[in-house]
């Protein structure tokens, strides 16, 4: 029942504020940004935290001084479920531009609140496009809004404290601007769906906000191998987190 009610929720929800969220497209055509921030600020959080709490979520998240004041930043997390995009978005310090697949992109109503969040879709089977996104994503860190990005490309099914392999593109996206590089470790996201065959059941995440990793003045050795030690600082997390 409480999987059944979350769906219909998800959807009258973003029905009802289908007028809020015309007049948020219509301003972001318009050249109006701080209009269209401040619907996404405002409503988007509000939509999500409640999809958290009809699931019976709860989260403890630790070390939100990491996340640097009055900057944009990379913020860099596994992912495990897909309840990660609903953590992020109401669990950090507001929420931010998603580098999203693009079969994101195609969902109804959804796209258009991403749009205001000045998320982008990446399509990894054609590079051309791929870099379009992720140049779209640099143009929108340097005009001051952060990003969030999964690196591993897609959810992790193995088992906890696992991580796949970090793709480059998070990486880009930071060392081009030269702006912070936040990781965050995601405990138990999958215990409220993935884990119960798709049923959404309560549970309790816990969201660690790594120290950020400067990189503006790294060297060319330092930047080759920061995929890996992002990596090994998110890994670290999650099996200290695994065995306490």
């Amino acid at each position: 029942m409480r999987t059944i009610v979350w769906f219909i929720y998800f959807w009258l929800y973003l029905l009802f504020k289908l007028p809020l969220l015309r007049r948020g497209l219509k301003a972001l055509e318009a050249g109006d940004w701080a209009t269209a921030d401040a619907l996404a600020d405002r409503w988007v959080p509000d939509w999500a935290g409640k999809l958290l709490r009809l699931a019976g979520v709860t989260v403890t998240v630790t070390g939100k001084e990491n996340i640097p004041e009055g900057r944009p930043c990379v913020f860099v997390g596994n992912h495990r479920s897909y309840y990660d995009i609903p953590l992020v978005l109401t669990q950090l310090d507001k929420p931010h531009a998603l580098v999203s697949k693009k079969e994101v992109g195609k969902i109804p109503l959804v796209r258009g609140w991403m749009r205001l969040l000045h998320c982008v879709f990446l399509d990894r089977e054609d590079p051309r496009k791929a870099m379009e996104a992720l140049n779209e994503a640099i143009a929108n860190v340097k005009k001051g809004y952060s990003v969030i990005i999964f690196p591993e490309g897609t959810r992790n099914k193995g088992e906890e404290g696992s991580l796949l392999e970090f793709k480059g593109g998070a990486f880009r996206i930071a060392t081009k601007t030269g702006v912070p590089l936040v990781p965050l470790a995601i405990h138990n996201s999958r215990d409220i769906m993935e884990n119960n065959g798709g049923w959404m059941k309560p549970a309790h995440v816990t969201i660690q906000i790594l120290p950020p990793i400067e990189t503006g003045a790294m060297s060319r050795e330092q930047l080759k191998e920061l995929p890996q030690q992002t990596a090994a600082l998110i890994g670290a997390a999650l099996n200290e987190k695994k065995e306490a």
